[in-house]
């Protein structure tokens, strides 16, 4: 059994993470900014949080986090002002992985899309920018840090059902579903062998669990 507290718990992938954690026996706490959410988290046995990371120093955050065993970053501005996305995607969850190592939370594991890079390739002008630009200086700051960080890159997401099976080899994006991706967080958890790795992922045909400790 682990404490797992994850950022952005009403997220759709969140929904479908929360009920794998909590069946297997994990405790969860599933931070959200919106008290209309708070029945939907519960329903999947996780426990709500109601807390605003776009505001919350890293001292509440850190104060929040204390306690847990892994951190899940799954939290997004979702689109909207440039300097929102930048608040939430690169400043607050810079925060948050600060904050994680000020509270003696080693194990941070973001969620983060295929093409994030330095080098991401997408125009200035595209309404996209500033999200890749976030994720992508998100990333190398948790690279580049002691945490026991993994960073998940999936690509376009589906609202398919489950495989239970991905490609962690392919070098170009193709898709996978939400359901297998918080199954690949879920796998990751608790899977040694992904730590400090960045793993890039589509629908595939090998079990999770066997890419990931392959990966």
């Amino acid at each position: 059994m682990a404490r797992i507290l994850i950022f952005g718990g009403h997220g759709k992938v969140a929904l479908l993470l929360e009920p794998l954690l909590t069946a297997r026996g994990d405790e969860v706490t599933a931070v959200i900014r919106d008290p209309a959410q708070v029945d939907d988290v519960r329903a999947t046995g996780a426990d709500p949080v109601v807390f605003d990371v776009e505001s919350a120093s890293e001292q509440e955050m850190a104060t929040l986090i204390a306690g847990h065993d892994a951190v899940v970053w799954s939290a997004g501005a979702g689109g909207g002002s440039a300097a929102r996305t930048r608040a939430v995607d690169f400043e607050a969850a810079t925060r948050s992985m600060a904050a994680a190592a000020a509270a003696g939370v080693p194990r941070y594991v973001m969620v983060s899309y295929f093409g994030s890079s330095p080098d991401h390739g997408i125009d200035p002008s595209d309404s996209f920018f500033a999200y890749a630009e976030s994720k992508a200086a998100a990333d190398e700051v948790l690279r580049a840090s002691d945490l026991a960080w993994t960073v998940l890159a999936p690509s376009r997401l589906t609202l398919e059902d489950p495989t239970g099976r991905i490609d962690t080899e392919a070098e170009a994006s193709g898709s996978v579903s939400r359901a297998d991706v918080a199954g690949v967080i879920a796998q990751t958890l608790v899977e040694p062998a992904t730590i400090r790795r960045t793993i890039r992922f589509n629908t595939g045909e090998v079990p999770i669990e066997e890419a990931l400790r392959r990966h």
